[in-house]
């Protein structure tokens, strides 16, 4: 005689689970309530007369009560730090993952006003490997509330970095700050002074072990066109006719690494823009003003090439200045289209694509 034994380690298939489904849903409809129950509630579900979202009824209220403790806390889910089962798309590294203005009033040392609280936008980014799901953007957040009572530095943002590095096992990171520096400007002959504004940003990259201190400057200036002077002036003197040459806002993104040792200050590269190019727009202007600088743009006159040749200039010569970056756009009063040049120096700038909206966001509007 042949005994047959059960496939118990046979794996259902689906025809199988249909069949189950199907007499589990026959039983559902014919077994009392209290049947169902001692089975397993959840066939409820399953008999004709079932609500067709049977999901249960949940409170409305918000529990101000309800505190939580470790236990709870553990018990979460946390999906983005999940293994790499859940990873959607290619198992790839990303380069850099985290936040993008985060912003909060922090201190910044100065060499002419003392110490200024500014608001500041916070980028922060680390790696992430391959076989990770993602970060808990929180950390980095969080890292920057434990400095912020502290005067930032570039000190300081190691610092911080080096606290979201740690708490989030990446082995790249880096740090974007961006705020908007106040800094007192003299008219040119009333006697008037008001703030103007610049737009600075402190970057601190750590990539494979190598710590890079980066400072940008945007620098906003008037440049008059050379040859629309010279034709001007040709009108002027050989047919007596009036003619003014065309001028326009002008922006230099200036973009230094930062080499160790002496500070350099916020003001050293004004200062360093203004020697380059003196041109800068103004803040307080009365007629003597206005006329001072029309006189100024025409003892200045620059094409776009030759600004990032005036700022580079002064750049080069200053030991506390690595590698550096020029970017300049000429806001044609004349072309509906901008004049642009990209002047860099050693290898850090080095890139042969270029963003496309690099040069549009050298627009300011004050």
């Amino acid at each position: 005689m042949n005994v047959h034994t059960p496939e118990i380690d046979r794996k259902p298939s689906r025809a199988d689970a249909e069949k189950a489904l199907a007499l589990l849903k026959i039983w559902a409809g014919q077994a009392h309530a209290a049947e169902v129950d001692a089975l397993d509630p959840v066939i409820a579900r399953l008999a004709p007369d079932a609500a067709p979202d049977a999901y249960p009824v949940l409170s409305r209220e918000y529990p101000e009560g309800f505190s939580v403790d470790t236990l709870y806390k553990a018990g979460l889910p946390d999906l983005q730090n999940g293994p790499s089962s859940l990873i959607r798309g290619a198992n790839r590294v990303i380069q850099h993952v985290g936040i993008s203005n985060f912003r909060l009033p922090l201190g910044y040392h100065t060499r002419d006003s003392g110490d200024l609280t500014l608001e500041t936008s916070v980028t922060g980014t680390v790696s992430l490997e391959a076989d990770k799901k993602g970060i808990n953007m929180s950390r980095i957040m969080r890292s920057f509330y434990v400095h912020a009572e502290k005067t930032f530095s570039f000190e300081v943002i190691e610092a911080a970095l080096d606290d979201y590095k740690t708490d989030l096992e990446s082995f790249d990171a880096r740090i974007n700050m961006a705020f908007r520096f106040p800094l007192k400007m003299e008219s040119l002959r009333s006697g008037l002074s008001g703030y103007q504004y610049y737009d600075i940003a402190l970057e601190l990259v750590d990539k494979a072990g190598e710590r890079v201190k980066i400072m940008h400057l945007d620098y906003v200036y008037s440049s008059t066109c050379p040859c629309s002077l010279e034709l001007s002036e040709h009108a002027r003197r050989e047919r007596g006719q009036l003619a003014t040459p065309h001028s326009q806002r002008s922006v230099a993104r200036i973009s230094v690494e930062v080499k160790p040792g002496d500070c350099l200050w916020f003001e050293d590269i004004i200062d360093m823009c203004r020697r380059a190019v003196p041109t800068e727009t103004q803040v307080m202007v009365k007629r003597e003003d206005e006329q001072a600088f029309a006189e100024l743009n025409a003892a200045n006159p620059i094409f776009v090439e030759d600004a990032a040749r005036l700022f580079a200039e002064q750049l080069q010569h200053d030991p506390r200045i690595g590698d550096f970056r020029v970017v300049a756009s000429h806001q044609e009063s004349l072309h509906s289209h901008d004049a642009v040049s990209v002047l860099t120096e050693g290898k850090r700038f080095e890139q042969d694509s270029l963003d496309p909206k690099l040069f549009s966001s050298l627009f300011h509007v004050g």
